[in-house]
Parts: structure tokens; C-alpha cells; sequence
């Protein structure tokens, strides 16, 4: 069967590439060599896991659905995807991509999700944007592995609950595990803490809810599903700023990890917004 040696769960953010590289050195944010050091380290943590193959988790941020067909949880399930959409190369000067995907595992996901429960939508011309590309940046930039891309709905209300975000990873974790093969898979998916876009909270010193990031981070870091679960719901997350609703991507990654302590957590707070760099290995598979 195929052997689970790693689960990352990691804030995006979609100007890194720019501020700590591309910009000249005399315009780069005060953080640029601190986060390039931190994102560095937490790259080992993947590296370490040698996987074959990374099952993916993000968000499309209307790229390809939009109000009037938004899936709850969708699977790609292409031999390719091209990656990176017009805004980003513009805004967040990202590169673009042609992925390999693993078809027989998305194949497999997929039907496995369907039989627990999960009536996935699923697209055989997917194209990824920056909720992947992001962490296919700061971990792995080779982009040398086949994906399995899961998006899920973090924007159009009524989302999906908490618990069912943890379920989801839950499902995951189970249909990797039987998978019929020798593949080594590590699970990277993407979201945020606290985050205001476009509103009143945006450009504040630190992120909308630093209360509610110390908390998040703690959460995950120490398996604590109970209590994030008793504390966090759809509602309550806008209250800590109008696209906090990311945290439930990490959710699933810590679904899928199981409640178990993270191997390593690291953060750094921006201006805006703290980052979060938090990897499980799942029953001991690199420790």
C-alpha cells in the first residue's frame, strides 16, 4: 500500500516570489531574509519525506467557477495541468507551470471519496492557480512531482462546516493509505489565518485576529481537533477578517495528519498577516 511520509499545511501568500526575489534588494520588504530563511527551512521538512507524488489541497479564487457554479469539493483529474491565470503573472509577478498529474491516483481519490460520502465534482481540464502554485513555490520549486489537485469551496456561502473540512481530510488519509501501491505521498494543502482583503483591517500592522492566529497555530500544532472544532465555525471565522475562511483548508490538512502533535511548526509575522509553516509526519514516517 502506499505510505503517507508527509502532511504541510501552509499559508499562501502570493507576493513571496516578488518581495523576496524578484524585487530589487533595496526595495524588498525589512522581513525578505527572514522569510526566505524560514520558508527554506520548512522546505526540508517535504524534502525529507522523498515523496513520489503530492496530493494537493487549495482553493480556486474565481479563476475557473464563480457564483454561479461553485463546487463544494472538486478532483482533477488530468494527465497536465497548466498553472497560473493573467492577474497573477500581473499582480503577484507568479511564473507559470505545466504539472504532471497522477491520473490512476485521482482516479482512485475519487471514487474512494464518493463511496464515504464526498459527491465530488471533479475536471479533467483543470487549470491551478496561485492556492497551489504558492506552496509548489516554497516547497518544492522544481515542480518536479505529479499532483492530485482537490479544490475546495472557502468563498461562496453556505460553505462546507469545520467538521466537515476535518472529515474530508479524514477521507483522504484513509483512501492513501489503501492505495495499492508502493508510492511514497505527501499531502501539501494551502489556506490562511486571519485575513482581511479589499476591507477596513487590511494594511494594519498585523494580521486582522492576532489572538485568533496564536490560537489557530496552537490548535494544529498540538492536535487539539476538540478544541478548534468547539471554537470555530463558519460564522465566527469572518469576524476575524473577510477571508479568514482559509483556515479550513488547513483544517483538512490537519484531517488528514489525524490528531496527533506537528513534527514542526515555524510562522513570521508580515505586515498584514502572519504566515504559518506546520508539517506532520504520520506515524513516525521520516522521524
Amino acid at each position: 500500500m502506499a505510505t503517507l511520509t508527509a502532511v504541510l499545511a501552509t499559508t499562501h501568500h502570493p507576493f513571496y516570489l516578488k518581495l523576496t526575489h524578484l524585487d530589487p534588494p533595496e526595495k524588498r520588504i525589512p522581513q525578505a531574509a527572514e522569510w526566505v530563511r524560514k520558508v527554506e527551512a520548512y522546505r526540508e521538512t517535504l524534502t525529507a519525506a522523498r515523496p513520489d507524488v503530492l496530493v494537493m489541497i487549495g482553493a480556486d479564487h474565481f479563476h475557473q467557477f464563480f457564483l454561479d457554479n461553485y463546487p463544494q469539493f472538486l478532483i482533477g483529474k488530468a494527465p497536465k495541468y497548466d498553472a497560473t491565470f493573467y492577474n497573477e503573472i500581473r499582480e503577484f509577478s507568479l511564473p507559470t507551470y505545466t504539472l504532471d498529474g497522477h491520473e490512476e491516483l485521482s482516479q482512485f481519490m475519487l471514487e474512494g471519496l464518493i463511496d464515504r460520502g464526498f459527491d465530488m465534482s471533479m475536471s479533467n481540464e483543470l487549470k491551478i492557480d496561485h492556492s497551489i502554485i504558492c506552496p509548489i513555490i516554497t516547497t518544492r520549486p522544481d515542480a518536479d512531482l505529479p499532483i492530485v489537485p482537490i479544490y475546495t469551496n472557502i468563498f461562496v456561502p453556505p460553505l462546507p462546516t469545520p467538521k466537515r473540512f476535518w472529515d474530508l481530510g479524514r477521507a483522504i488519509r484513509e483512501i492513501i493509505d489503501d492505495f495499492p501501491s508502493d508510492l511514497r505521498v505527501a499531502a501539501v494543502g494551502s489556506g490562511h489565518l486571519s485575513l482581511e482583503l479589499g476591507g477596513p483591517r487590511q494594511f494594519e500592522e498585523h494580521g486582522p485576529d492576532p489572538e485568533f492566529d496564536r490560537r489557530a497555530i496552537g490548535w494544529l500544532a498540538d492536535g487539539d481537533i476538540e478544541g478548534l472544532l468547539e471554537n470555530v465555525t463558519r460564522e465566527n471565522l469572518g469576524t476575524s477578517g473577510n477571508a479568514t475562511h482559509g483556515f479550513l483548508d488547513l483544517v483538512t490538512m490537519f484531517g488528514i495528519a489525524g490528531p496527533e502533535k506537528a513534527a514542526y511548526v515555524d510562522e513570521l509575522d508580515l505586515f498584514h498577516t502572519r504566515e504559518a509553516y506546520i508539517t506532520w509526519y504520520p506515524n513516525g514516517a521520516v522521524l
